[in-house]
């Protein structure tokens, strides 16, 4: 398997909204079709905390993507029409820049002395990937979940540089509850003794503290009509139990371990810590005096499709109206779904066949 990933080296010093600044930093990328002459058939598709910009398979790399069944010659994202590209959020160690980076100025990672990242920094460094491509005005920028909240800042930061936008399970803002789980994540690695503060290596890896909050992650990810329907009260075999005191005895609880060790070492526990906080961080209402409506009425775009799930406690339906509302305030037009997926936040991911639907709806309309 060969690696389809592109690299686009960032303006150096690149500075960040919090101060610090980056040098010699990088994004990585991918990309699917064929930019017309135009360059008016973009889509630029921004991603959830732990993805990669693989989202989907190509000539390159065959291998199935994140976001496989939406993307694809004929599929809802429609890469016989669309030029598609998907970035790796600045902090991330799937191929981008991070704290597990080399910095330049000492030769050893950044760690903790990265440099405070919010998604307005991923938001810019996304923005200076696609204008590396020629492309001053994107068709339709695409983000979901932690990348829907990337989306808004990049409407905002880089007014007239987008004509349609998706929202996919996002919000505005972080509300208290989602604040809430992300704290007990982060707590759960750094009170990990192996996280040794940020100065963790292969031997010794924060790997408890990682899958405690997977866990956390994946809990809230999905609903719990959800949990009821696939686990019930099931417990396990005798044989597949525990012989440890307080050892799993559930099915759902064997479930959340197994996703647990299928991420632990697949991403990094400082740039998770990072983007993280990163979520927790933003807030449109910081351009627009206090009010998110006021803020969301900054972007000015010209249609929009604002999807959510009824049963997404992370990010729920009323923040996914909040943002319709202030889109349209500002002029957009807008189209607001509100989907009954029983799969919770991860529904975009899951329930393939009601997102297409709409998603490949508004994309052909465009």
């Amino acid at each position: 398997m060969s690696d389809a990933r592109q690299y686009f080296k960032l303006p150096s010093p690149f500075a960040m909204k919090r101060g610090g600044a980056l040098h010699g930093a990088h994004v990585a990328f991918e990309t699917w079709g064929t930019l017309n002459t135009a360059r008016d058939n973009a889509v630029l598709i921004l991603t959830g905390l732990s993805p990669s910009a693989h989202a989907a398979a190509n000539d390159i790399d065959t291998s199935p993507g994140w976001w496989e069944d939406m993307l694809g010659p004929g599929k809802a994202i429609n890469t016989t029409r669309w030029f598609v590209i998907c970035v790796n959020s600045l902090g991330s160690d799937k191929g981008s820049t991070c704290p597990a980076s080399i910095d330049p100025a000492t030769d050893e990672p950044y760690r903790l002395s990265f440099p405070d990242l919010s998604l307005e920094d991923v938001a810019h460094a996304a923005h200076a990937t696609v204008a590396s491509l020629g492309i001053e005005k994107l068709a339709c920028l695409i983000g979901c979940s932690m990348g829907g909240m990337s989306a808004l800042a990049y409407m905002l930061l880089h007014p007239g540089s987008v004509r349609a936008h998706i929202s996919v399970d996002t919000a505005p803002q972080a509300q208290p509850f989602a604040i809430a789980i992300r704290s007990l994540q982060r707590e759960a690695i750094r009170l990990d003794p192996h996280w040794n503060e940020g100065q963790y290596d292969n031997e010794h890896y924060p790997d408890i503290g990682m899958s405690i909050a997977r866990k956390l992650g994946v809990i809230t990810y999905r609903s719990a009509m959800e949990w009821n329907g696939r686990f019930a009260r099931i417990r396990l075999d005798p044989e597949q139990r525990e012989e440890q005191p307080f050892g799993f005895e559930f099915q759902v609880e064997s479930y959340l371990e197994g996703h647990a060790q299928r991420f632990v070492r697949t991403f990094d526990p400082n740039s998770y810590l990072y983007l993280s906080r990163a979520s927790d961080w933003f807030d449109i209402a910081e351009y627009g005096q206090g009010s998110v409506l006021e803020g969301l009425k900054r972007i000015h775009i010209e249609q929009a499709m604002v999807i959510g799930v009824s049963t997404d406690i992370l990010f729920p339906l009323e923040q996914q109206e909040q943002i319709a509302e202030g889109l349209q305030a500002a002029g957009a037009q807008v189209e607001f779904v509100a989907l009954n997926s029983p799969q919770g936040h991860d529904a975009f991911l899951v329930d393939i066949d009601n997102y297409s639907r709409e998603i490949g709806g508004f994309l052909a309309r465009l």
